[in-house]
């Protein structure tokens, strides 16, 4: 099972046959079902425009040549920025007034997998409702109608976007580039080989930090699996205290996931990312609303309550905690995976804006990353996962874990969330791999761990 079609997108294994991985003809495929859903939706615009941008992949360039002549074939008019960021091109498609964007990045998976994420004319993921219509024509390709010779789209290079992108950020109202200059900060920076290595250091460049690079060559070639989790980032912690600076940060393949090493080589956890953002952006508003999903740490529910503000959990999925903070007017959110959200910007997650808020805040608290770290309450999480077969049958394993636990709080909105009086322990089934994700948070590490092995153990015994 390595070709995942699902609402957000088409993820795959590159090579393989035609269904089973993502080969060209399947990225055509695809592409022509976007296209075809875009120009239905705009049936009376004379031109449509798509932009599109990639991480530094080593399939990137085949799968975007692919892309964008489909586009072409299709009489679409493509915007291609090149090497880019998620982020990037979301922020792109309202400022070049495009009808949807095509971002090329298999995010945070190995360097075998690459995927089209699909956004709408506001740059922000498509919901449920569009993502099935383009299944459906996907499957139907009789549907497809390609443009004659003469109607055929054009085709443009834009390479300055990751430059539009940083000035956007520094016009950001808490933005404060003027302490985060005075704080003179030392900052290593992890670009795991991708994009993250242009765009961070480029965006430190212009906040006035001396930055050491680390992997910061977009080549992809991971130099470690590119999930910012604390057993890949050995190399960075190592880093931070022998250059004896301030912080570290890390960044996936597509940027916008973040994580944060504090200057002992200590994780600040990815978790805690948004928590630090969040405390940040409800202090000098003097409150407001926040959204995560259900996966993501109670802290940020103590430090938005802390400001007066209300928390709501959200389903996992960008779109799902997008959403949810429209319909609760929130002025920050976003994801317990290091994904910033911060709708003064645009809805998505973005580390660049991350970035520039949490040197904000470290500038205005005038600590070390540790303290500030410490001056959170204390959560400790644990991420494990199951890999499944085609045999398992993963919604009988859900229903029967929730009916173990009825006795327990038990929210089913995603998966099977049990909330007990000091932990909780979320299973869901991945949108994007062929996994059981079992996500838990208590006390103290040690106490995470026993409760994930525990569920592990009781899941295996359902399978058996």
């Amino acid at each position: 099972m390595t070709l995942i079609k699902s609402i957000s997108g088409i993820r795959g294994t590159i090579g393989g046959n035609t269904g089973d991985n993502l080969t060209p003809i399947d990225a055509v495929k695809f592409a022509a079902a976007y296209g075809t859903f875009i120009k239905k939706k705009n049936a009376e615009k004379e031109k449509i425009t798509i932009v599109i941008g990639r991480d530094a992949r080593i399939s990137g360039k085949m799968i975007s040549n692919l892309v964008a002549n489909t586009l072409v074939g299709l009489g679409i008019d493509v915007i291609d920025l090149g090497l880019s960021t998620t982020p990037t091109v979301e922020v792109a498609v309202p400022l070049e007034k495009a009808d949807g964007g095509i971002i090329l990045t298999a995010s945070h998976n190995p360097k075998q997998w690459n995927a089209l994420k699909l956004l709408n004319e506001k740059g922000e993921f498509l919901n449920g409702e569009d993502g099935a219509e383009i299944l459906k024509i996907a499957e139907n390709d009789a549907t497809i109608q390609f443009a004659e010779v003469d109607d055929l789209g054009a085709y443009k290079k834009k390479k300055d976007y990751i430059k539009k992108h940083i000035k956007e950020v520094l016009k950001l109202n808490l933005v404060d580039t003027e302490a985060i200059k005075k704080a003179n900060f030392k900052v290593v920076v992890d670009g795991v080989n991708s994009t993250g290595g242009i765009a961070i250091p480029a965006l430190l460049e212009e906040l006035g930090v001396n930055c050491i690079e680390l992997y910061c060559e977009p080549n992809g070639h991971f130099p470690h699996n590119p999930e910012p989790l604390k057993e890949h980032l050995t190399d960075i912690s190592e880093l931070v205290v022998k250059e004896k600076a301030d912080l570290g940060i890390v960044v996936d393949p597509d940027v916008d996931r973040l994580a944060l090493i504090s200057e002992d080589g200590s994780m600040f956890g990815e978790e805690y990312t948004l928590v630090a953002c969040a405390d940040y952006v409800l202090g000098q508003l003097g409150g407001g609303n926040t959204v995560s999903n259900l996966s993501s740490s109670r802290a940020l529910r103590d430090v938005t309550e802390k400001h007066g503000g209300t928390y709501t959990a959200s389903a996992v999925g960008e779109v799902n905690v997008v959403q949810m903070m429209k319909d609760t007017n929130t002025v920050i959110g976003g994801e317990g995976n290091g994904g910033i959200i911060y709708p003064e910007s645009h809805y998505g997650r973005d580390s660049l804006v991350g970035v520039a808020l949490f040197l904000s805040h470290l500038a205005h608290k005038k600590t070390s990353c540790k303290e500030l770290r410490d001056s959170y309450p204390s959560y400790f999480m644990s991420k494990n996962k199951i890999q499944l077969t085609p045999q398992i049958d993963v919604d009988k394993i859900l229903e029967t874990m929730a009916t173990n636990y009825k006795n327990e709080d038990v929210n089913t909105i995603d998966g099977v969330k049990i909330d007990f009086a000091e932990e909780w322990v979320h299973l869901r089934k991945s949108n994007t791999e062929p996994i059981i994700r079992i996500y838990t948070e208590s006390t103290s590490q040690d106490n995470a761990d026993a409760l994930a092995k525990r569920f592990i153990t009781e899941i295996q015994q359902i399978i058996q």
